[in-house]
C-alpha cells in the first residue's frame, strides 16, 4: 500500500488534469460558462481534504452529510474542509485543521501527498484548494454534531467503477432544476463542486493505476 501512496504522491508534483476532469462532473448546459467565471476579487479562500486510509487490505476516504440549515450547502454531501482562518499559515494547513474540528482526526498524524486543482465555486464565492492525505491507520472518527449530521465511509474502488456517473435534475440543495451529473456513494448523491474535484481525482489514481495495481 505505501508503494502506491508513493506513486500518488509523485504523481501530484506533476501537471494536474484541472478542468478537462472537474467539466466531467458540470451540468452540459452550463459547461462552457461556468469555466468562464472569474473568482470574485472578495472571494473567500478555503480548502478541503481528501483522506485516504487502509481498511481492510485496500483504500478508503472518508465523506460527510451536513446538518440541515439555511445556507447553500444544507444538507449535502462533501469533502471535510472550510474557510481559511487568519491565523492559518497556508491553506493546507486549513484542510488538516478543518478537518481535525470535523471528524476529530488529529491533524499531526496526516501525511500530505499533494493537492488537485483550485476550484472556483460561484454560489459560495469561494476558491476552494484539494488537499490529498493519507492516514497510515484506520481513523477513529469523533464527528463534530454541530458540523458533520453522518460520517460516510467510502471504499476508494467504489470511485473507480466503470458507469459510475449518473444523471438527475433535482440534486438536493440545487436552486434550479437542470440535468446534473453526480456520483451515487453511500446511497447518497454527490454532485456540484464535490463531485469535480473527486472526479479529477479519480483521473489522477487512474494514470497512477496504469504503473501499479490499486491494493
Amino acid at each position: 500500500m505505501e508503494q502506491f501512496i508513493d506513486a500518488l504522491r509523485k504523481r501530484l508534483q506533476e501537471p494536474l488534469p484541472g478542468i478537462q476532469a472537474q467539466a466531467r462532473m458540470t451540468p452540459e448546459l452550463d459547461r462552457d460558462v461556468r469555466f468562464k467565471i472569474k473568482a470574485r476579487p472578495d472571494a473567500r479562500r478555503g480548502s478541503v481534504l481528501l483522506l485516504l486510509y487502509p481498511q481492510g487490505g485496500s483504500f478508503w476516504f472518508p465523506l460527510m452529510q451536513r446538518p440541515t440549515y439555511e445556507g447553500h450547502h444544507s444538507g449535502q454531501v462533501s469533502l471535510p474542509g472550510g474557510k481559511s482562518e487568519p491565523g492559518d499559515p497556508d491553506r493546507i494547513y486549513t484542510a488538516l485543521r478543518e478537518t481535525q474540528e470535523e471528524m476529530g482526526i488529529p491533524m499531526e498524524q496526516v501525511q500530505v501527498l499533494g493537492t488537485l486543482s483550485e476550484l472556483y465555486i460561484p454560489p459560495s464565492n469561494f476558491v476552494v484548494l484539494p488537499v490529498i492525505g493519507y492516514l497510515p491507520v484506520q481513523p477513529l472518527f469523533v464527528p463534530d454534531p454541530l458540523e458533520v449530521e453522518q460520517v460516510l465511509e467510502v471504499p476508494l474502488k467504489d470511485l473507480l467503477e466503470e458507469n459510475l456517473i449518473k444523471f438527475t435534475d433535482a440534486p438536493p440543495g440545487a436552486r434550479f432544476r437542470i440535468q446534473t451529473p453526480y456520483y451515487p456513494l453511500q446511497e447518497r448523491v454527490v454532485w456540484g463542486a464535490t463531485a469535480m474535484m473527486l472526479s479529477e481525482f479519480i483521473m489522477v489514481v487512474e494514470e497512477v493505476q496504469q504503473q501499479l495495481p490499486l491494493p
